[in-house]
């Protein structure tokens, strides 16, 4: 048995009974890492990590503290002391904060253990695991390195699912944690906004960034909620409600589930239809109420455009301090202007270019009522028809994609006018700051899907125990490519 194979709860009880040694599995996870084969990762810390380890082996592992030793990675846009940051860009090549995010200070107070930052789609805009400035992030179930494994955060979730770390960090603006978990065969949460703090979170866009995670259980999902949901007066979005801890989760049945109608109809693939209506059978056995509810079409196809529309604003707004003045990958002119303009065409990709520029058109002051001011009254819209819906339900479940995950031909991050309403309805999640996990549904060719659970605001706690009902039966708890292979061969 390798110990960095089993879920954080796992470990901790491996760690408690000195069965294993910190430094064993730090080791493990630094070896895990050099070995990578899927470009997941930036800056490492392994010389830091190891020391750290030696030091946590002396002391004896607090029976009540889960993170004690645990090897994790985060996503290169949390800031960290001392240690390169660039969120995927060229223009943050060599940046080196001097202070930790608040997630990540936490994190180090519980005595976790930062193994390596992973890399992103640039400056987490985009969904394809393709636009980082070290180049496409591949799925580890596919070692032909054929098929993608999404975006944002897509190194986050390779190292997890390659089993390097049991869990790490990333960021949701959109999707950006919850499709790659569903390509990914994790579990992707994404708390209610406002739960986890995003001071040190390289801003994207701020009315819809969410810090989440990666894990390969449910339990280890709710166990990490509850050491990261602190109230933090330093981010200015911190919530004083919501402040409950979660695990151990209740096993309560009977919830009122709702199914998004207009998204099952939008899926075509058989398998992962008939995976999705065995669960709701099974729900239903258990004594859940599961029902279809519809959303006016119209209103799902308005997602992906409001989305585009408010996030490229709020983007060339946060962004508009990567100007080679400040910080970052400052390139020489002739005056300030010269240089402000060499930085920013030399150190942003054309995708990111293109958000800006869109970003810009929707904040002139001629087009805000047509452009920007009509995607915020679409916002509205979508949330309100959302609350109707939990008026009467606890949450509302699909397939977290339409598809497994894509291959490399399949994916651009072009903008196009295509409405894909099952690709694109995990934004609502953000739209509404909704608490929203996806846990893995079933394997098609050896590629897992995922299925999406989101719930009322501040209602985290019955996310979590929904997902725990659905992973018991599912039985895919702590899949990654390792334990995949297991399974295959017994």
């Amino acid at each position: 048995m390798n110990y960095l194979d089993l879920t954080i709860k796992e470990m901790h009880e491996a760690l408690v009974n000195k069965k294993i040694k910190v430094s064993d599995l730090v080791k493990k996870a630094i070896e895990r890492c050099k070995n990578d084969k899927f470009n997941a990762l930036e800056a490492t810390n392994y010389e830091a990590a190891l020391n750290e380890a030696y030091e946590l082996d002396k002391e004896e592992v607090p029976c009540d503290n889960f993170l004690f030793g645990i090897p994790y990675i985060a996503k290169d846009n949390f800031s960290t002391r001392g240690i390169e940051s660039t969120g995927g860009s060229n223009i943050l090549n060599g940046y080196i904060p001097s202070f930790d995010a608040t997630v990540i200070k936490i994190l180090k107070e519980n005595k976790a253990i930062m193994i390596a930052k992973s890399t992103l789609d640039e400056l987490a805009m985009g969904g394809s695991g393709k636009s980082g400035h070290k180049g496409i992030q591949f799925n580890p179930y596919d070692e032909t390195k054929n098929h993608l494994i999404g975006g944002s955060s897509s190194g986050s979730a390779v190292a997890t699912a390659a089993s390097y770390v049991p869990f790490s960090l990333g960021s949701d603006t959109g999707d950006s944690i919850r499709k790659p978990a569903s390509y990914a065969g994790l579990v992707g949460f994404k708390p209610t906004y406002g739960l986890i703090s995003r001071f040190g979170l390289f801003p994207f866009s701020v009315s819809l960034d969410h810090v989440g995670y990666f894990t390969r259980s449910v339990d280890d999902a709710a166990i990490l909620f509850d050491y990261l949901n602190k109230y933090d007066k330093r981010d200015y979005t911190s919530s004083l409600k919501g402040r409950n801890k979660v695990y151990p989760l209740k096993e309560e049945k009977h919830h009122k589930i709702a199914v998004l109608k207009e998204v099952i109809d939008s899926i075509k693939d058989e398998m992962i239809l008939s995976s999705f209506n065995n669960l709701i059978e099974k729900l239903k056995n258990e004594g859940n109420e599961v029902e279809y509810v519809s959303i006016d079409p119209s209103i799902l196809k308005a997602l992906y455009p409001a989305y585009i529309i408010i996030s490229s604003a709020e983007a060339t707004s946060n962004n508009a301090n990567l100007d080679g003045i400040k910080f970052g990958n400052r390139k020489e002119g002739n005056s300030y202007q010269e240089v402000m303009f060499n930085t920013r065409n030399e150190g942003f990709s054309e995708l990111i270019k293109r958000r800006f520029v869109l970003g810009s058109y929707a904040l002139m002051s001629e087009n805000q009522e047509e452009v920007y001011l009509k995607a915020k009254k679409v916002r509205r819209v979508v949330v309100d028809k959302v609350n109707e819906i939990f008026n009467s339900y606890d949450c509302f479940i699909a397939p977290a994609s339409p598809t497994v995950a894509h291959s490399l031909n399949e994916v651009s991050d072009d903008l196009d006018d295509t409405y894909l309403i099952a690709d694109n309805y995990l934004g609502i999640g953000n739209f509404g700051g909704f608490p929203s996990i996806t846990i893995p549904l079933g394997v098609k060719e050896n590629l897992p899907f995922g299925l999406s659970i989101t719930g009322k605001i501040f209602d985290d706690s019955k996310v979590f125990e929904i997902a725990k009902e659905c992973e018991n039966l599912t039985n895919l708890k702590n899949l990654s490519t390792v334990t995949l292979k297991e399974k295959e061969a017994k």
